[in-house]
């Protein structure tokens, strides 16, 4: 192990708080930026890694302290009077105000005090993921919504039920509620309060049957059902008006008879993922029924991502590619033990002939179902570029693999220059994170190739 002597210590601190030098004699071009381009980039740290670049020099030691804070924050059950504590000290150390404030709570409900914080007056960010069976005869605190007026986003995951309509969201931007309490007409008064909404998710609450979304800004939606033994949950999904709106995402439908009418869509882009538990699906003048389509006045000719859960065979996947001729981006969940029948061996259609260039088939498994579903997109599309194979099995090795591609690998390629990638997830069922359908930055919500959610989720 080497020694780093007094000396040498303060020479390599006084390199690296040089803005002409770096360490090894390069140039420092980071630490010669502004500060206010380093505050930039310390606020969209997380917490800890930017409370870490005060060890980086004495250039960047002061920017931390009052640059706006990303704090996360985890208050459990059993060690709620030091976390708590820690909350605070982190707060009344920090100069700056804080902008993104995360913080997941278990049991405990009396120490929401700590959000009344001056630091947390022009929060941009609220995230409160608190777990509490008996939280469904509390009141969601009064402290939580105290920064509603600057809020840009609002994501609350807990069993509050929520009652109150009376908050105005001026500049709330992305909202998602999760495992709430809402009635029909509450949910429906606090959207008339968001006047610039652009993304909404309503996940597994209770209390709204049916959802009516009017919204001159709303971009993406995102909805889905309790549980079977949940009493009132959402049946039923009502478009008015919503001539922005690009990403329609039910990623979970859990009950049968889902219905979700839009009766226009002029920008919808995005789509998926859909089920045979949605009953009855109207998009413009198009009618599903179980994912069959019964009334094809028109196609549909904007979305370009098409997301598929458990269709019963190739010949559904087909229609659907007929309704949607200028899909780019197809993705279809298989059933664990294969279903897909009546392969064609050629089809022309514009989608497979122009436009479709990525596939990705989840829970795939190498039977011959599923070689032979793969096979007719290889022997048909063309201009397909990449198919990635999703395998949900831990007995699938390198080996396997292998072997997969050389059955694959067909004469008559439609597409000379496909490219096979086959991945492993255990834990695949076609779902799709919660923030990827608010996340507008991104084209694609179920592309998981640099999700890190699962990492973060407590």
């Amino acid at each position: 192990m080497g020694v780093v002597t007094r000396a040498k210590k303060n020479r390599l601190d006084e390199e690296s708080s040089n803005p002409e030098l770096a360490p090894r004699g390069g140039e420092d071009l980071i630490s010669r930026l502004p500060d206010d381009i380093l505050t930039s980039i310390i606020t969209i740290l997380p917490g800890k890694d930017a409370a870490r670049t005060q060890m980086l020099s004495r250039r960047w030691r002061p920017l931390w302290q009052s640059a706006p804070l990303n704090l996360e924050a985890l208050v459990d059950s059993s060690t709620v009077g030091k976390d708590v504590t820690t909350i605070q000290t982190v707060l009344q150390a920090h100069r700056g105000r804080v902008r993104r404030f995360s913080l997941s709570w278990t049991l405990d409900y009396n120490h929401f005090f700590i959000l009344g914080s001056p630091q947390l007056c022009k929060l941009q960010e609220f995230e409160l993921f608190y777990f509490n069976i008996d939280a469904q005869n509390l009141l969601v605190p009064l402290s939580v919504f105290r920064r509603s007026h600057t809020l840009c986003v609002l994501r609350i995951c807990s069993t509050f039920p929520w009652n109150d309509c009376t908050l105005n969201f001026p500049h709330l931007k992305e909202l998602t509620l999760s495992n709430i309490s809402i009635a029909d007409s509450t949910i429906h008064c606090l959207l008339s309060r968001c006047p610039v909404l652009e993304s909404l998710v309503m996940d597994a609450n209770r209390g709204c049957h049916r959802l009516r979304i009017s919204s001159l800004t709303l971009r993406s939606l995102g909805v889905s059902d309790a549980c079977s033994y949940v009493e009132g949950k959402l049946e039923e999904v009502i478009i008015e008006n919503a001539p922005l709106l690009e990403r329609l995402t039910p990623p979970c439908i859990r009950n049968e008879g889902f219905v979700i009418r839009d009766t226009q869509a002029p920008k919808l882009k995005t789509l998926g993922y859909l089920s045979h538990k949605i009953s009855t699906l109207e998009l413009g003048t198009m009618v599903f029924q179980k994912l069959v389509p019964v009334s094809l006045s028109n196609v549909m000719r904007t979305v370009k991502i098409l997301a598929l859960d458990r269709a019963p065979d190739l010949d559904v996947v087909i229609d659907f590619l007929k309704c949607f001729p200028c899909v780019k981006k197809l993705y279809v969940v298989a059933f664990i033990k294969g279903n897909f029948k009546n392969a064609l061996r050629y089809v022309s259609l514009e989608c497979l002939d122009l436009h479709l260039r990525m596939m990705e088939f989840i829970n795939y498994q190498g039977n011959m179902l599923d070689l032979n579903f793969i096979r007719f997109f290889v022997l048909n599309a063309r201009v397909l570029e990449c198919v990635k194979l999703v395998a949900a099995h831990d007995k699938y090795g390198r080996k396997w693999m292998e072997k997969q591609q050389q059955k694959l690998q067909l004469y008559g390629r439609a597409s000379r220059g496909i490219t096979f990638d086959f991945q492993a997830d255990y834990g695949s069922n076609g779902s799709v994170h919660m923030k990827h359908i608010s996340d507008l930055t991104t084209d694609d919500p179920f592309d998981s190739s640099f999700c890190r959610c699962c990492d973060e989720e407590l």
